[in-house]
């Protein structure tokens, strides 16, 4: 079994981003770079992480910066720009350490579906392949009209640091007890954000509603038949507009957070299989 390492890195304005690392065993096929939902952090994603680590990858999986083991400024974010950045960083990072000639696979969960997705679009050269795991591209509930206004309010007013709740309890994630009393229980898991990480995230939005929004990278789309976050018939639709190559694995059975479900085993082992042969 691969265990993590705890190490950090400072991304361009100095902020210091801690992140799990599983290092590759056996033949190395490449680097992952994991990005977590809005509530979770790298933490969370273990077992798939350790999977995918002891079949030749080397998983980096940065905790978002004010998430997960990064307190500073907590639940907070400048712009969606900056968040691209650090992502930009960790890969530089993690050429310079694992190999320089290795492929770089982006893999976003739920929120960080959305950051993967726009980051993609943005810097195409930078990465081999996409993998968007039940991505909150398009959320069932998003913001209403009035919290819309608002958001670009406080924008313009420059109302930065207005903390909101986030409106996710551990029943939407799974529906098996343990993981539900895990999540709950999780003192690194976040429970607010300001109002400039919101509207952070709308600007990733923007990136992928433009008309020529393009990953010019294999993407592997995976959703989850039993999801209650993610609007699926509505992601699917976008993600294909912007993949032109694109490969959707849909699991009827399955909550939203698959690495929580019974299956998980299944769900990864045809991932891998994706990693090994996409082209």
């Amino acid at each position: 079994m691969t265990s993590a390492r705890v190490d950090v890195f400072r991304a361009s304005d100095g902020y210091p981003i801690q992140f799990r690392r599983w290092d590759a065993q056996g033949e190395v096929r490449g680097i992952i770079l994991a990005l977590h939902g809005i509530q979770s952090h790298s933490g969370w994603y273990q077992w798939s992480s350790e999977f995918l680590a002891q079949n030749g990858y080397h998983v980096w999986a940065a905790d978002r910066r004010g998430s997960g083991l990064n307190g500073r400024n907590r639940g907070h974010a400048e712009h969606g720009e900056q968040l691209i950045n650090d992502l930009r960083a960790l890969r530089i990072r993690a050429l310079r350490s694992c190999g320089s000639q290795l492929p770089v696979s982006l893999m976003g969960v739920s929120w960080g579906g959305r950051l993967a997705a726009a980051s993609a679009v943005m810097y195409p050269a930078e990465f081999e392949r996409v993998v968007l795991l039940y991505p909150g591209i398009v959320t069932v509930q998003g913001p209403t009209r009035l919290q819309r206004l608002r958001l670009r309010l406080a924008r313009h007013l420059q109302i930065v640091r207005d903390f909101i709740p986030i409106p996710l309890t551990s029943q939407l994630f799974t529906g098996i007890p343990d993981w539900q009393q895990f999540i709950d229980d999780d003192p690194l898991s976040l429970r607010t954000v300001t109002s400039s990480f919101l509207n952070a995230g709308s600007d990733l939005d923007a990136i992928l509603q433009d008309d020529s929004a393009t990953v010019l990278a294999p993407v592997k789309l995976i959703l989850a038949g039993r999801d209650q976050i993610v609007d699926n018939p509505a992601t699917e639709q976008l993600t294909r507009r912007i993949s032109p190559r694109i490969s959707v694995d849909y699991w009827p059975d399955a909550c939203h957070t698959l690495e929580f479900e019974p299956q998980r085993g299944e769900i990864f082992s045809h991932l891998l299989n994706w990693l090994n042969t996409a082209q």
